[in-house]
């Protein structure tokens, strides 16, 4: 096992936990500014990119063994953000912008899971709030947070398919 520093992680843990909370960052901000997540705002970009860059970290990260369940998620959010990219530049048909809503806001999800298991599985040091990710308590947050996701994008798909158009604001510096 690798020597560990800052909250029990190795020093790609820590960067990789650095970049996860700037795209979870910039995805709550995308969701509350523009009501999406979306390569045609600087926000949606940054959450993009940054969460590539914590899959590909999360790649080499071995805390638990060899190939698991995390390196699983990360292949499934690097699929969901390529889905998400096709049809924002329109090339998945009449649904695309559907699509793009479904499968940024998966990859937004896909953030949580790791989150509130890394953290309630090391968290306080020494003493943490639950035994393993497998614990009862992770799979009913897990429950919660796919439930969110479904009321989420219920409310996206029905916004895009409003009256109104719903394109968000070109991109621009700053945004």
């Amino acid at each position: 096992m690798a020597p560990t520093g800052w909250l029990g992680l190795t020093s790609l843990g820590t960067v990789h936990t650095a970049i996860s909370l700037i795209a979870v960052f910039a995805g709550i901000w995308a969701l509350l500014r523009y009501k999406e997540i979306t390569l045609r705002t600087r926000l949606g970009q940054v959450f993009v990119w940054t969460t590539v860059l914590t899959c590909l970290t999360g790649f080499g990260i071995f805390q638990h063994g060899g190939f698991g369940k995390p390196h699983a998620l990360g292949i499934i959010t690097l699929v969901a953000l390529a889905v998400g990219a096709l049809a924002g530049y329109g090339r998945l048909g009449a649904k695309s912008r559907y699509i793009e809503a479904v499968a940024y806001s998966a990859s937004f999800l896909f953030h949580w899971i790791p989150a509130f298991t890394e953290t309630l599985t090391r968290l306080p040091l020494g003493a943490p709030l639950l035994p393993s990710a497998e614990a009862p308590e992770l799979k009913a947050l897990t429950a919660v947070l796919g439930a969110l996701y479904v009321v989420g994008v219920t409310l996206q798909i029905k916004r895009l398919r409003g009256d109104k158009p719903v394109s968000p604001a070109p991109v621009r510096a700053g945004s």
